[in-house]
């Protein structure tokens, strides 16, 4: 039975339907890049511009429980896009996906293919259980890349691990616990929201333990 993230009560009481699906990753090899990689990222950019058209992704009601799900957190989606269709707005625009390592790259393929949004993180560097919940006003969250932390409204889903935060939901992880190429453990989710079906994450999961194993070997749970 696949593995959910916990939510506290008042955000699963704000939102009902919203899940995070859970996998586990063991013994990964993350290299800078690898040719075969390379190669499948061109499939996955002919794939997508024969299936998606620019002009009609804010109609697909995937994308609108996503943006639906943006709105309702104080975040302007048409400013910080979902996860997901910012990268296939990428693609639709003949921009290449960033070249971070074999698997970022790999899970932003998977977020293509799938349309939904992933979050990865060192699953050695994560302390006790995670825990989704409703941000408080004024913590602070420095996000992969960002020179100084933010200051969060209040009003944002975050995750949390015992000790601190570790992702905005479901847009930004922390920069202390991002995968590198010294990650042999990895924890990976599945963002959903609201109106968004478990039975499309489980078969997202799905895509990614072929692909992520694929490329960067190891086990999957």
């Amino acid at each position: 039975m696949p593995d959910y993230l916990p939510l506290s009560p008042s955000l699963k009481n704000k939102f009902p339907g919203l899940a995070a699906q859970i996998i586990h990753f063991k013994d990964v090899s993350i290299k800078r890049e690898v040719e075969a990689l390379e190669d499948y990222k061109e499939e996955i950019y002919v794939e997508t511009r024969g299936r998606w058209e620019i002009e009609k992704l804010r109609d697909d009601p995937d994308f609108r429980a996503y943006r639906d799900f943006f709105w309702k957190l104080g975040t302007d989606p048409t400013k910080n896009r979902p996860a997901a269709e910012a990268l296939i707005r990428r693609v639709l625009n003949g921009r290449p996906i960033p070249k971070i390592n074999t698997w970022v790259d790999a899970y932003n393929l998977v977020s293509i293919q799938t349309a939904i949004p992933i979050a990865s993180f060192d699953a050695d560097l994560i302390v006790g259980d995670l825990l989704m919940r409703e941000a408080e006003a004024g913590e602070e969250f420095l996000g992969i890349a960002m020179k100084k932390p933010m200051i969060l409204k209040g009003r944002e889903a975050v995750i949390q691990d015992d000790q601190r935060l570790v992702a905005i939901y479901p847009f930004r992880d922390a920069d202390h616990s991002k995968v590198t190429g010294d990650t042999r453990n990895v924890l990976m989710l599945l963002c959903g929201a609201p109106n968004i079906a478990l039975e499309t994450l489980e078969a997202s999961a799905k895509v990614a333990v072929r692909v992520l194993t694929r490329f960067c070997g190891g086990t999957a749970e």
